[in-house]
């Protein structure tokens, strides 16, 4: 038998130099890179014989940990990029996603899990967690670019709400998961679960990974731009790499506490850009962490095509397609324009913001964590929706994300335009 070393190594060159082309040549064409891999994956696996079957039950720590690691390192990326300083009022948008979007799209989707899927109680509570967090990495035009060294540039709301918004509801979809588990584990009844839940995995795990994250970003975001000694000051000599060593410091240090490792790794990420937060040193970070974010994403994409090609979805069902349908096309979009509609934002961002929750990695990475740990009926089932959500999710927003934030970008230069009477001095955009 031929030696398979030299296929994978010639694979793995070009799909990474596929990872650098593509967001460029698909720039503002109604197709993302996520697509293309995914129907490589499909075409791949479902064409060429003797390949390992990508089964995420099967091979449930290969899933777990490549999803975990995506998901940090985005979390990274997403936190270095948002040019607005953390505030009540400057993330309203976001408060508002999180505190009403968020906790109303997990009910309405626990109940149709239940009487549409006829899921038991633990495996509609995961159900709902894992199809919870947001994913703009999938649909790159709906997020923040790099991070602007400008005071005057400014993030567009939609652009903005949506990255933190996931930046967020990646990590609070975290208790709703242990919730799952405890459901299945000893039962539906309160007084099984209610008290740990309320006190270790709300309380405590949240609290911990918000202050292991602010500390581990204070510390670094010290050495990084005021440490005494010049080679020690990180920021002088540009050192990107680091970037990944605070994601890794920050989660790892939290899960040792059994904290919330996203929530912490978000948190060090906003706390490391608030210091001196239009230097350079944090576009230096945010490209290194950004291509490596998009190898973890399309090696990811790719092997959820194949899985796509082996059987993922064998034995779907109607009401399973019926609702993958309702939580892109009704759910989101409702439960969006429910939390915003007082918001301040005008009627197109509001549109975008609501219609594009885009699902992807962390609903992988839930579930894989939670199968598992906890005692559920159907884990096929769990994975042939999440699955289909996911696919959809990457067709149906990778359709639609380039041309859909093309217009509104039009809209907001040129209500800018004529806000200032002079093209000139229209403000710039950080996108």
């Amino acid at each position: 038998m031929a030696d398979p070393a030299p296929v994978l190594y010639a694979g793995a060159g070009l799909s990474t130099l596929a990872a650098a082309l593509l967001p460029r040549l698909l720039n503002r064409a109604p197709i993302s890179m996520p697509m293309v891999f995914l129907g490589a994956g499909v075409l791949v696996f479902g064409m060429i014989d003797g390949l390992p079957d990508p089964d995420p039950l099967r091979y449930g720590t290969v899933t777990l940990r490549l999803t975990e690691l995506c998901v940090i390192i985005s979390l990274m990326g997403a936190g270095l990029a948002l040019n607005r300083a953390v505030s009540l009022p400057g993330w309203s948008t976001t408060w508002r996603l999180l505190g009403i979007t968020m906790p109303v799209f997990m009910v309405t989707v626990g109940l149709l899990g239940w009487a549409l899927l006829g899921l038991g109680v633990a495996a509609s509570v995961l159900l709902a967690a894992a199809l919870a967090p947001t994913d703009p990495v999938l649909a790159s035009e709906v997020q923040v670019g790099e991070p602007a060294e400008s005071p005057e540039a400014e993030e567009d709301e939609a652009r903005f709400a949506l990255t933190s918004e996931a930046g967020l509801n990646d990590a609070l979809a975290f208790p709703f998961t242990y919730l799952a588990i405890a459901i299945s584990v000893v039962g539906a009844g309160p007084s099984g679960w209610l008290p740990r839940w309320i006190g270790v995995d709300v309380g405590w795990r949240l609290t911990a990974g918000i202050l292991v994250g602010l500390l581990t970003g204070w510390m670094l975001r010290k050495l990084f731009f005021s440490a005494r000694s010049d080679k020690m000051r990180l920021a002088e000599h540009a050192e990107g790499f680091v970037a990944l060593a605070a994601t890794f410091l920050a989660y790892g240090l939290t899960e040792l506490v059994e904290g919330y490792g996203f929530v912490a790794v978000f948190v060090c990420a906003c706390t490391i850009r608030a210091g001196e937060r239009h230097h350079g040193y944090h576009r230096i970070l945010h490209q290194y962490v950004e291509p490596t974010e998009r190898m973890l994403t399309v090696l990811i994409i790719f092997l959820l095509g194949g899985t796509v090609a082996t059987g993922l979805l064998a034995g779907l069902r109607w009401p399973e397609i019926l609702m993958a349908l309702l939580v892109l096309l009704v759910l989101r979009p409702v439960t969006g324009q429910l939390a915003l509609i007082r918001g301040g934002t005008g009627p197109r961002e509001r549109a975008a913001i609501s219609f594009f929750g885009v699902r992807g990695v962390a609903t992988l990475f839930y579930l894989a964590y939670a199968l598992p740990a906890g005692q559920f009926a159907d884990p096929a089932a769990l994975w042939r929706v999440a699955g289909l959500v996911v696919i959809a999710s990457i067709v149906l927003h990778g359709i639609s994300a380039a041309p859909a934030m093309l217009l509104l970008d039009r809209r907001r230069n040129q209500a800018a335009r004529d806000r200032h009477g002079n093209p000139d001095q229209a403000p710039r955009t950080a996108v």
